[in-house]
């Protein structure tokens, strides 16, 4: 489908006036972020970690939390961090283990849920194993907040329970001992956006400054500050990974946590890097430096691969190995998980694409694709895929004996979680977010009543609307002047992410001067344009050549000669000490 080209206004002659110092193409990105203030201009451009990142202490209940764990390793109970299967949550995880091994707690563990066995958050199982495990204290990290009967369970075994998450708040809060969250009812915390590892992270901060107070030392002999900092790269992939907005406080530790990335001392890292390849033997980059491109494409996937394909023991193993053998070896697994996450992505969405196309879904105002014995793992990456390709609401689900599970994903145009939420009798379990979800329904025998129910739903609510992809562009420019300085200026605004998306340019009027396929089966396309001068640029579109993501077929309709209009962003290619600006096509039209 066509995307619809959306060129942002340029900012006010008012707020560029009274911003001299800046170069209006920079000036229009920040007023179309909404940053109007010079306060909101320079902790976005140049964010200040001793300035922008608030007290711990502000959260409600983070005296009662902080109390809670050190009377825990004082009295040397057992403590157990139960954390998520993404990259999100297997950082938090990471993080409170860390952490609080070194505070010195003695009696400490972490449990991982399995995503196909135990499912998302707490459940009355693991509850039950939790105990049988001799727990006093549960930590959740990155869940929780949504389990009211597993918390009221725990609570009547004897145990004590913190919970730290950053999800949709329900109705009804669990009868936790203290609650870390920045969306409960009533907290004042600043930041609202924090992903569960920042949540993590403030609970980390917490501990530590209470630590200090009470005159203790950190048993790695580091000071509280350094530790604290050297956390960050941790908190920088769960806050890219779980793609919260890239704003405030949140920016500011991705920010700093991708300077601590550039330097890690987390072996486990470090060795992750260097079997994805963008790292030497010692975990430094090979190619510049490691941006949010390198959490989102690189690291994130593969922490994510092993509790897609297997558990996500083996990433949090890797997050806090000590042992550079072991390292190597967990690293090893993890690029491997990643590699036949990716093989077994591709099989499905080729079969999804056939069951679509055999029901004629396409007419639908969303799409449902039904599977069997398809890996759980891997059900959001082949409904976001859907999504993509046909701009609807996408249902992949899987049946396995007498259970159906599924994962969706939605377009901006249509609530998934509210839709979700006004038929509840459907579920045995369900959660998400307004873009994305996971289910159990209720017994197998609802499906069908499920689909007619959410079709409606989701008709009724977009009645009127036009349901189209859009491509946000930030303003037109000539290809011209696009050279090192706009780059360099351009990078003040990473991390790119959520609310603040890689700047796209459009460059009208283009003469196509040559066109030459590239990479498996010319999937890529490799672009020599003229534009306002006489001189060549070259440009790469990832994917154009490939008619599953460009029905189109670029390959085809392109010839030299063509004038053309694009939409590209600007980026560095970096290999053995050579720099050269790289223009990347996101979309284009001929004219």
């Amino acid at each position: 489908m066509p995307k619809k080209w959306i060129v942002l206004p340029e900012a006010p002659k008012e707020f560029l006036n009274s911003h001299p110092e800046l170069p209006a193409i920079i000036a229009r990105l920040l007023w179309n972020r909404n940053l109007r203030s010079q306060e909101e201009i320079d902790e976005f451009l140049n964010p200040d970690y001793s300035a922008d990142i608030h007290d711990p202490f502000l959260f409600k209940d983070m005296e009662k939390a902080a109390s809670l764990i050190f009377r825990a390793i004082d009295k040397k109970e057992k403590i157990i961090v139960h954390g998520d299967y993404d990259a999100d949550g297997v950082c938090s995880a990471a993080l409170l283990i860390l952490c609080l091994k070194n505070l010195g707690a003695e009696n400490v563990d972490v449990f991982i849920p399995h995503r196909e066995i135990d499912g998302y958050g707490l459940n009355l199982k693991t509850v039950e194993f939790l105990k049988n495990r001799g727990a006093n204290l549960i930590i959740t990290c990155d869940c929780g907040i949504s389990n009211v009967e597993e918390v009221k369970a725990a609570k009547k075994a004897g145990m004590k329970i913190i919970v730290t998450d950053h999800h949709t708040v329900p109705a009804k809060l669990p009868p936790a001992d203290a609650i870390i969250h920045p969306l409960v009812k009533g907290e004042k915390y600043p930041d609202k956006g924090l992903c569960g590892g920042a949540v993590a992270f403030k609970l980390t901060q917490g501990l530590l400054k209470k630590n200090a107070a009470l005159g203790n030392k950190l048993k790695d002999g580091q000071s509280p500050e350094a530790f604290e900092k050297w956390m960050l790269d941790l908190v920088a992939i769960a806050t890219v990974g779980d793609m919260v907005p890239l704003l405030g406080e949140s920016r500011t530790l991705a920010r700093y946590g991708l300077t601590v990335l550039n330097k890690t001392r987390n072996i486990g890292l470090k060795k992750l890097l260097s079997a994805a390849g963008i790292a030497d033997e010692n975990g430094r980059p090979r190619r510049g430096s490691y941006d949010s491109a390198t959490l989102s494409f690189q690291i994130v996937p593969r922490l994510n691969a092993a509790g897609r394909m297997d558990h996500a023991n083996t990433a949090l193993a890797l997050l806090v190995a000590k042992d550079e053998k072991e390292a190597t070896e967990l690293s090893e697994q993890l690029n491997k998980n990643n590699s036949d996450r990716q093989r077994l992505t591709e099989q499905y969405i080729a079969e999804a694409r056939k069951q679509i196309k055999e029901t004629a879904q396409n007419k639908n105002p969303l799409i449902f694709v039904l599977g069997s014995d398809w890996p759980t793992g891997i059900l959001g990456l082949i409904s976001g895929k859907i999504k993509d390709e046909f701009y609807k609401p996408a249902l992949v689900m899987n049946a396995a004996g007498d259970e159906i599970n599924g994962s969706g994903r939605s377009i901006r145009e249509f609530n998934l979680i509210a839709a979700l939420q006004s038929m509840p009798e459907m579920f045995d379990k369900f959660g998400g977010h307004p873009a994305a979800c996971g289910f159990t329904l209720k017994e197998p025998s609802v499906l069908e009543e499920f689909k007619k129910k959410l079709a409606a739903k989701c008709a009724a609510d977009t009645a009127g609307v036009e349901l189209a992809p859009q491509i946000i562009i930030d303003g037109e420019i000539s290809v011209d002047e696009v050279d090192w300085k706009l780059y360099d200026l351009l990078q003040k605004f990473e991390p790119f992410g959520q609310f603040n998306e890689e700047p796209r340019y459009l460059a009208a009027g283009l003469s196509v001067v040559n066109i030459e396929p590239i990479g498996q089966d010319g999937k890529h396309l490799r672009l020599t344009v003229r534009h306002n001068s006489h001189i060549c640029h070259k440009m790469i579109g990832f994917g154009l050549g490939d008619v599953n993501r460009h029905p189109d077929d670029w390959r085809a309709r392109l010839n030299i000669g063509d004038k053309i209009d694009l939409v590209f962003s600007i980026g560095a290619n970096e290999w053995n000490g050579n720099r050269q600006l790289e223009m990347k096509v996101e979309d284009l039209r001929k004219t």
